[in-house]
């Protein structure tokens, strides 16, 4: 058993590789000449020969090729025309043996294939609009199909006929290049020709159609004038290559006879309107005549337009850009859409178009600059009335942004800092930002992030690490991508004003409160120094001990504010004194002032530096002085001695002064004086004074030493 099993696998794995048998045999006779075979396989896996066999009234016909050259044969030379009916079988042959086909049989005049025709000329017919006339060689054909379509259009239009060798193409449009091309087949066959080489060709032009007319409309200036900028176009539908000479505008206000007329050759034309309704109306023209007139009103500055649109969206499907708005006036059946680029400000990329019987507009994205952003505005038209719009922006294609937002870092805290950024200028952003993310990252640590929504142009970092250096940067996104900022870094504090400013009040409290504690224990000893310092004691005049003797009428009197008030420079009265104490003080202070006196009798008077004037005092002379006698008689005025010889007889008038007081009596003894001191002005000698003393002289002075001052 194990032995027949083992021959059978070896049989199995020896058994010959035939060649797959041909199917689907197709016969075409190209030309009435050449007969063209094709089958299935088109390749073999191993090396084959094929032959086929062709028998035609009961002639033999036999074509070879091989898998290498592919599954077709073709029977040149060989005179077989229609309309013969034919057997046709393919054999296949390799080294492992042979296979034949199943034999088929054709019809010559069904499967005969005519060659193109040949197109002569595509022309118009003068005088005749919208029609041309194709002419092409004859041929034995009898039906054909003429395809069309106009220049730069992919979209091909067919038209069937019989027989001829000229065709009048009708419904065309004027002033338009057409492409032509023509196929034709035998009445008996089925198999169409291969199409002709195309020709073109141009209608007759005729009156130009009517424009697409639109303004933009600006503000007021200065003058009261507004400044209206009229576009036009040709008309959806109009003929590409239609033939213009120029355009005439006529504008007017409203329900006015005056007419403004102008031509241009231009497609756009700057008016100067005034405040009120204004009519406009463009009509363009060539050799034939002019066109309907395309007209647009112009509302006044303070007219309210109607409203009609409360939303506009718009996305990208596939390859185009679609806008869409949902109807919300059934009347309203035209709309505008208008389109810029929103960098644009002279508007020289400005495009609009006019749709009519829709609620969506679509423009192609390869019309639209990628990474560009455009305001779109649809406006309503009604009649010749032009609604409120509505506008968007869009993107044809979003990009990431060329740039990404600088941030800087603003009130850092111990524990919190505040990231700011810029926004990206629009010409940089390349797509609608998204959204903002912060990223951050201590030194040596892990990297945080936050996203935030695109209005946001702030976010407050928390639960930071005292004390530690942080790198932030802030990334911007779209719905392509996101573009980061630099890197920028900051430290947090170590510590902050709100606990810096208890810390200095705590210690800056203690300290006030140990200098009011110290100040005051130091008020309650005593022994105190500070007390004296602060509040020194003021000796009261009226408990002095030399109060004693001058009597009680002295403590009545004596009152500080009011003996310093009630005392002048020019009025001092002396209290009543002992007598004796009084001449002891005359005799021995005259005697100073005449020593004084003689030794400078001889010199003359100076001046004080400075422009002051020379100070004089009064003083009495006498060569036989007797005490007990008062100084009476005229005042002399001597000039007063130099600083040095006063400062010599002032501390002689001191000692002087001393030995008086050393011979006061004592508080028990009388105080009763025997007479008043008289009246005197202030000691120039304390005060520095210009003012002058006055003492009593005797009666008989010599008249040499009188002077007068």
């Amino acid at each position: 058993m194990l032995q027949k099993s083992s021959f059978s696998q070896e049989l199995r794995l020896i058994a010959p590789a035939l060649p797959t048998k041909p199917e689907n045999i197709s016969c075409v006779l190209y030309n009435s000449m050449t007969l063209t075979c094709t089958w299935n396989p088109e390749k073999e896996t191993s090396c084959t020969e094929y032959t086929v066999n062709v028998s035609c009234r009961k002639k033999s016909y036999s074509c070879k090729s091989s898998s290498s050259t592919g599954a077709s044969c073709s029977f040149l030379h060989q005179m077989i025309t229609p309309p013969d009916t034919c057997s046709i079988g393919v054999t296949a042959q390799n080294v492992d043996g042979i296979i034949k086909s199943d034999v088929t049989r054709w019809r010559l005049s069904e499967i005969m294939k005519s060659i193109p025709p040949e197109i002569l000329s595509v022309k118009p017919i003068l005088g005749v609009k919208k029609m041309l006339e194709i002419k092409w060689k004859p041929n034995s054909s009898s039906k054909y199909i003429l395809r069309f379509k106009t220049i730069n259009c992919t979209h091909w239009m067919e038209v069937n006929f019989t027989a001829g060798n000229i065709y009048n193409l009708t419904g065309l449009k004027a002033s338009t290049e057409y492409g032509i091309a023509l196929r034709c087949r035998d009445k008996l066959s089925r198999i169409w020709s291969d199409w002709s080489q195309e020709k073109t060709g141009m209608t007759e032009d005729e009156v130009p159609h009517i424009l697409d007319l639109w303004r933009i409309l600006k503000p007021v200036d200065v003058n009261g004038s507004r400044p209206v900028r009229l576009l036009w176009k040709k008309a959806k539908g109009a003929p590409v290559l239609e033939k213009t000479l120029g355009y005439n505008i006529q504008y007017s206000p409203e329900n006015n006879t005056n007419v403004t007329e102008m031509r241009t050759t231009n497609q756009t034309l700057e008016l100067h309107l005034g405040s009120e309704t204004y009519t406009v109306s463009v009509t363009s023209y060539n050799s034939l005549g002019n066109s309907i007139a395309a007209t647009l009103r112009i509302p006044g500055v303070h007219e309210k337009s109607f409203q009609c649109i409360k939303a506009v969206k718009a996305c990208l499907v596939q390859d185009q850009l679609v806008v869409e708005w949902p109807r919300s006036c059934q009347d309203v059946d035209t709309w505008v859409v208008e389109w810029f680029p929103d960098l644009d400000s002279e508007l020289s990329a400005f495009s609009w178009e006019s749709v009519s019987q829709v609620k969506n507009w679509t423009i192609h994205r390869d019309k639209l600059t990628p990474f560009l952003c455009y305001n779109i505005s649809v406006y309503p038209v009604l009649q010749d009335r032009v609604g409120e719009p509505y506008s968007i922006q869009a993107y044809a294609k979003e990009g990431i942004p060329s740039k990404g937002p600088l941030a800087k870092v603003e009130n850092i805290g111990v524990k919190t800092a505040t990231i700011t950024w810029e926004e990206i200028p629009k010409e940089k952003r390349n797509g609608f930002i998204s959204n903002y993310t912060i990223f951050y990252q201590a030194e040596g640590g892990k990297e945080f992030s936050k996203t935030v929504d695109s209005s946001i142009l702030h976010y407050d970092l928390e639960s930071l690490t005292r004390k530690t250096s942080y790198t932030v940067r802030v990334m911007a996104s779209t719905r392509a991508g996101g573009t980061s900022g630099p890197r920028i870094n900051f430290k947090t504090l170590s510590i902050s004003l709100f606990e810096i400013i208890p810390t200095t009040c705590l210690i800056g409290g203690g300290f006030l409160m140990l200098i009011v504690l110290t100040v005051v224990f130091d008020f309650k000893r005593q022994n105190s120094k500070l007390a004296p310092l602060c509040c020194p004691d003021v000796p009261n005049p009226a408990e002095s001990s030399i109060a004693t003797w001058l009597g009680t009428n002295f403590k009545d009197k004596v009152n500080l504010k009011k003996f310093d008030n009630s005392v002048s420079t020019e009025d001092k009265t002396l209290k009543p004194c002992p007598s004796d104490l009084i001449d002891k003080l005359v005799v021995n202070f005259g005697s100073v002032l005449e020593e004084a006196f003689t030794e400078e009798a001889g010199k003359s008077q100076e001046n004080i530096l400075g422009a002051e004037k020379n100070e004089y005092v009064t003083s009495p002379y006498r060569s036989d002085y007797s005490s007990g006698k008062s100084f009476e008689g005229p005042l002399n005025l001597t000039e007063i001695p130099s600083r040095k010889s006063h400062h010599q007889y002032w501390e002689m008038a001191k000692d002087i002064c001393s030995e008086a007081k050393e011979e006061l009596p004592s508080p028990g003894q009388s105080s009763g004086p025997d007479h008043l001191c008289g009246d005197r002005a202030p000691n120039p000698y304390l005060k520095n004074s210009v003012t002058t003393r006055e003492f009593l002289k005797l009666e008989e002075v010599p008249d040499h030493t009188k002077r007068e001052v």
